[in-house]
């Protein structure tokens, strides 16, 4: 499956587009789901002394599904397509280090 079968695939169980403030919706369940991963890490690091043996594969398959249904979901919102956003970032991240700049920080380096 490549992305663009995913989102075509994701949409299928999406609000429609123009749900009442659908927009808002879709942002804050992105960065509710990532934060779900956030929560699970920090567990580890609090409970197990951050010791990975310890980190719940499925549960972190899961939450990271979620992130990646609601980046789908905003893409096709935005009339973006998951394929391209991937292959911009990817060619941005190559760009990246190639010019030896990868551990700087600001978007535009």
């Amino acid at each position: 499956m490549d992305l663009d079968d995913y989102q075509r695939a994701a949409m299928r169980t999406a609000r429609d587009k123009d749900a009442p403030d659908e927009f808002m919706h879709l942002v804050l369940g992105l960065v509710g789901e990532a934060g779900e991963v956030a929560e699970k890490v920090k567990k580890l690091v609090r409970d197990k002394n951050s010791d990975l043996a310890h980190l719940d594969r499925d549960d972190m398959a899961a939450e990271l599904g979620d992130v990646l249904w609601y980046a789908a979901v905003l893409a096709n919102f935005l009339d973006l397509s998951l394929n391209d956003v991937a292959q911009r970032n990817v060619d941005k991240l190559a760009d990246r280090q190639r010019r030896a700049v990868l551990g700087g920080s600001g978007d535009n380096r």
